[in-house]
């Protein structure tokens, strides 16, 4: 008979693993974080096996105990991991059965690979919603940002060169509309989550009369009516990763719209711009320039962002070349998406932080805005109400545009004589074009610039966020 070397396979093996290999293989140094969620799926097990007679009502009641007792040694932080237990399953398995004998019959019709597939849906789903929920405070510090800026108006950009004024409100807008779609996105991997896959076994269930709905019923895994959801396919259960790389992608997606956002500010806050004031508690100084302030949670927050593309990388390129069902590799997906949730969260945080100090220079803004050569498509506009073709309109105006730049002079600052010369079309109200508040009025269409528009935006971010 084989000597006993290791407790949950051991029985195979004359000899148990070198020391060296315990801790190339362990996993519970990371993945011990799952144990609020393995011991919620321990519990709905065990009251299943109840259910269907394979343990009695007092083992069952016994069990839960005994998990009940386990967290909260893990939660307090008395609880010894032991990477000869190679996991936070036999980790809490093993510190249970030590309390209670019946804790034996846990592992009945059940196997790690399908357990830690029912753990990892369970994270999922909460970390969507922890995600979710820090995404909407952000937006919220992005309302207050364009609440207090409603009256600043600020050139927009394309190539970095100015193009057309639009206001602040109408920019940070465009921030929220980005932020709305990761909000849908973390909803929608936690409905892909939202599947049990306990009961799959190893790969191919059990022989054994279990309950996979009543599992499912337990642990929440349901549909808006309450009926259970369960993996269809044991082999693809155990094997399937999709949901840790489509959370990992709204991960990194985040991040990439949180490093535009930063980007933007990066460059509003420079003295080349000086549009915008970031709040001190948010930046840091140099060790050898006494004057300068850098805004370092912005470029950490692009820094980040690569590196949260890294981890679905890692996950791509993990399970690209993985034959059905669970391979050993599949040990390594939890390190990316756990990374992925804690830097999603903080810089979610520090977003929000940055934003809610976030101040707008009015004289510069001012200033910047009042460049007339933004209002350059507004007199091609002028033109074509006046009958003109638009790409003749265009040309006419780049000829205007070119005078004022050979002149030296602003746009609005030509007479009717020289611009009628370059186009008839043009009429003695033509400078009328330059007023910026007409300007912005005329932009009245849904999501333009306007003040009439921006009014509407602020009542539903307003509700959306309420």
């Amino acid at each position: 008979m084989a000597k006993h070397t290791q407790a949950t396979w051991g029985g195979r093996f004359d000899t148990g693993p070198a020391a060296l290999m315990l801790r190339f293989s362990e996993s519970a140094s990371f993945d011990r974080r799952l144990a609020p969620f393995d011991v919620a799926g321990s519990k709905a097990h065990a009251a299943m096996l109840a259910h269907v007679g394979l343990i009695t009502d007092r083992e069952r009641d016994a069990i839960h105990a005994g998990l009940d007792a386990v967290l909260a040694s893990i939660t307090s932080g008395h609880f010894h991991w032991d990477e000869r237990l190679e996991d936070v399953h036999m980790n809490i398995e093993h510190a249970l059965t030590t309390r209670v004998p019946a804790a034996a019959k846990l592992h009945t019709a059940r196997s790690r690979n399908d357990q830690v597939a029912t753990d990892m849906r369970l994270f999922f789903k909460h970390a969507s919603a922890a995600i979710a929920a820090r995404v909407r405070l952000a937006q919220r510090a992005i309302l207050a940002a364009a609440e207090a800026a409603r009256d600043v108006l600020i050139p927009g950009y394309t190539h970095l060169q100015r193009a057309q004024p639009v206001s602040a409100a109408h920019h940070l807008f465009a921030w929220m509309e980005m932020l709305e779609r990761d909000h849908a996105r973390f909803g929608e991997v936690a409905d892909k989550a939202n599947v049990c896959p306990l009961g799959s076994g190893a790969l191919a269930g059990t022989t054994l009369p279990i309950d996979r709905e009543f599992v499912a019923r337990a642990l929440g895994f349901v549909d808006s009516k309450g009926r259970p959801r369960v993996t269809q396919n044991s082999m693809d259960a155990v094997a399937d990763r999709d949901v840790y790389i489509e959370f990992a992608a709204a991960c990194a997606l985040l991040g990439v719209h949180f490093s535009r956002i930063a980007e933007d500010l990066v460059l509003w806050s420079s003295a080349e711009f000086k549009f915008v004031s970031l709040p001190d508690a948010f930046c840091t100084g140099s060790s050898l320039m006494p004057q300068k302030k850098n805004p370092d949670s912005c470029e950490l927050l692009r820094g980040k962002s690569a590196r949260l593309q890294g981890n679905l990388h890692t996950l791509l390129t993990l399970v690209k070349g993985l034959p059905l069902t669970y391979n050993r590799d599949l040990q390594e997906d939890k390190p990316p998406v756990f990374d992925s949730f804690d830097q999603s969260l903080l810089c979610a945080e520090v977003l929000e932080g940055t934003l809610h100090g976030l101040t707008f220079n009015r004289e510069r803004c001012a200033a910047a805005v009042a460049d007339p050569a933004l209002l350059a498509t507004d007199l091609a506009d002028y033109l074509v109400a006046r009958g003109v073709p638009f790409r003749k309109a265009h040309h006419a105006v780049g000829a205007v545009v070119a005078l004022a730049e050979r002149k030296g002079c602003a746009l609005n600052a030509l007479s009717w004589a020289e611009v009628k010369k370059i186009h008839g079309s043009f009429g003695e109200d033509w400078a009328s074009v330059f007023d910026l508040g007409r300007a912005l009025a005329a932009r009245k269409g849904t999501g333009m610039p306007g003040p009439a528009q921006a009014s509407r935006q602020f009542a539903r971010w307003s509700k959306t966020l309420a």
